[in-house]
């Protein structure tokens, strides 16, 4: 259930929301957020470094790419510029190929200032059920 597609009234604690945020990673993704982020850090583009330097088994994404990824899950369901707080934890790594599941709680319901304010639980999890990211967030749900 979306506020975009029922009404804001239709939302309960307890309602759960599942979102495919990818079928599969690709290493380019990553790439790509290296340059829209900054983030250069070779653990995330160099497959060599990764491995040789740093002991890892390849490239794994960014925390914040996931956690962006997570967000517009969030935002998707609730509306764009209703968003009052979210922060995550991040929980296990994120490796390209990847199948990432978001899924949306809602915990909580309150009014503040004339407006509902709804309280999300946000985890997401890899293609074998690992969390990779744990969090809530809160939003003014639209009149």
């Amino acid at each position: 259930m979306s506020p975009r597609t029922a009404a804001a009234a239709d939302i309960a604690v307890g309602d759960t929301v599942e979102t495919v945020l990818t079928e599969d990673l690709a290493r380019t993704r990553l790439v790509m957020y290296a340059g829209a982020s900054g983030d250069y850090n070779p653990l995330h583009t160099d497959d060599v470094y990764a491995r040789e330097a740093a002991g890892y088994p390849g490239v794994f994404a960014h925390g914040m790419l996931t956690m962006g990824m997570t967000g517009k899950a969030v935002t998707d369901f609730i509306g764009d510029g209703e968003l009052l707080r979210y922060g995550v934890r991040f929980r296990s790594q994120v490796w390209p190929g990847d199948r990432l599941v978001a899924t949306l709680t809602v915990t909580g319901i309150t009014e503040s200032d004339g407006r509902r304010i709804v309280e999300l639980d946000v985890v997401t999890v890899n293609g074998d059920g690992v969390q990779v990211i744990s969090g809530t967030a809160a939003a003014a749900l639209p009149a």
